[in-house]
């Protein structure tokens, strides 16, 4: 009987043996969503536990908590207070990867994202990136008014207002010091008023034991605003207590009183008066993001892609815009306000439809749910409408504080920024008085 070489073992044996087939899973949905911020952020975790692969993609890596930016910028918290690391809210979500990205295009037909590095696939696509500074066709202003959206727009203003009172403090020229203890706010929204509210306390309560050549309380703080009423948004009774408050903490406000020229001067306002300032803040007016160019869809005159009852682009298959960038009708036909709550309403439905369709359905179109609107003013002063029922003074700060203490992201958040304004309303002393390095202007 003739043996059989190794060789020929082996052969036999891989003869016998049934070939194997690589068999790939089946490929996950893929969603896309740009920015996370209220609505980005609440779209992502709406999908924690679907059958997709998500990916959040921002050009900064960290979720920012808006309504408290105005604090930072008058020296009240400090920027860690009132941000979160994106990777650490979504550090437990398997299906979620964040890319630290600028968006450059959407390629609608392909479906894909494109960034300066990259080309991201999507099958259901979700933009909410937001909304930025609007200076109705004067863009030059920039430079001399800077506005509130980001925590380096934040900083900067601070050293703006803190180098204003140091160079007061060591020039002898008294029209000069005028002219740097006068800070113009524009813009009579939430912002504005917040702003002009938080910079006369600084200068009247906060620093005014500090120097030793100029009296800060003397400080100037104006406020213009080109309606007839601040706080807009607001019905006109709560309107005239916020005006009412403001002028109580010292900050003069002038209504119907549009800007015509800013300059590194002041401002000139319709009327023919010239307000000298070496600070002057914008507070006026957003547009929103690019994404209407990116997707080459309709939008209003804010910039704002024009979207269905359910979000979605028409015309632009999985394609949905969500929070600032996008124009939305509420059931009473009135544009859902660009407000923190209304985004992450917004985030969570949009997450809700996607697992729907996924699974075969669809949804009811979009409800926001108002439960009201928020302002404050300034120590132991703000507005609150909560429909039937309208607050102001004392109630509505006790009520703002809190409000805005149950959203910050993290607990640690919560409790710092608690601490820190019990110290601010005990002492009057605001901790984080820091001029860090800054752009020359």
């Amino acid at each position: 009987m003739l043996r059989q070489s190794s060789e020929e073992v082996i052969l036999a044996e891989l003869e016998a043996t049934p070939a194997k087939t690589d068999v790939l899973p089946p490929r996950r949905p893929q969603v896309v969503i740009l920015g996370a911020g209220f609505g980005g952020l609440n779209a992502a975790l709406g999908l924690r536990n679907a059958p997709v692969d998500i990916t959040v993609v921002d050009r900064r890596n960290y979720h920012l908590f808006q309504p408290l930016l105005y604090q930072v910028a008058t020296a009240g918290i400090s920027p860690a207070q009132i941000a979160m690391p994106i990777r650490r809210v979504l550090a437990s979500q398997k299906n979620a990867t964040v890319l630290m990205e600028k968006v450059e295009g959407v390629d609608t037909a392909a479906r894909i994202v494109l960034t300066g590095s990259r080309r991201i696939p999507y099958d259901y696509l979700i933009i909410a990136t937001g909304a930025r500074h609007a200076y109705f066709g004067h863009d030059a202003w920039e430079a001399n008014a800077p506005g509130l959206k980001t925590i380096g727009d934040a900083t900067e203003i601070r050293a703006r207002i803190l180098t204003a009172f140091e160079k007061a403090e060591v020039t002898d020229d008294p029209a000069l010091r005028e002219k740097l203890l006068t800070f113009v706010v524009v813009g009579g929204g939430p912002t504005g008023v917040e702003l002009a509210g938080a910079i006369i306390e600084l200068a009247r309560k906060a620093i005014v034991r500090d120097f030793r050549n100029i009296d800060s309380s003397t400080a100037r703080v104006v406020l213009v605003e080109a309606d007839e009423r601040l706080l807009t948004a607001f019905p006109e009774k709560l309107s005239q207590s916020a005006k009412s408050q403001i002028e109580k903490l010292g900050v003069e406000v002038k209504l119907g009183a549009a800007v015509t020229e800013c300059d590194d001067n002041g401002v000139a306002l319709a009327d023919g008066q010239r307000v000298a300032s070496a600070c002057v803040l914008w507070a006026a007016g957003v547009m929103a993001s690019r994404a209407a160019k990116w997707l080459d869809v309709a939008a209003d005159r804010a910039g704002r892609v024009v979207v269905d009852g359910h979000l979605h682009v028409p015309g632009r298959e999985g394609v949905y815009v969500i929070g600032d960038t996008a124009s939305v009708k509420g059931k009473d036909g009135r544009p859902v306000p660009g407000l923190a709550p209304a985004a992450k309403q917004m985030g969570r439905y949009v997450a809700d439809l996607i697992k729907a369709r996924l699974a075969g359905g669809t949804a009811e179109p979009f409800r926001y749910a108002d439960y009201g609107n928020l302002a404050t003013i300034g120590r132991k002063a703000a507005v609150a409408d909560l429909g039937p029922i309208q607050l102001s003074g004392f109630l509505a700060w006790l009520l703002w504080s809190f409000a805005h203490l149950w959203f910050l992201v993290g607990f640690r958040n919560r409790t710092v920024v608690f601490l820190d304004w019990a110290w601010a309303y005990a002492t009057f002393d605001r901790t984080a008085r820091l001029i860090t390095e800054r752009r020359d202007r």
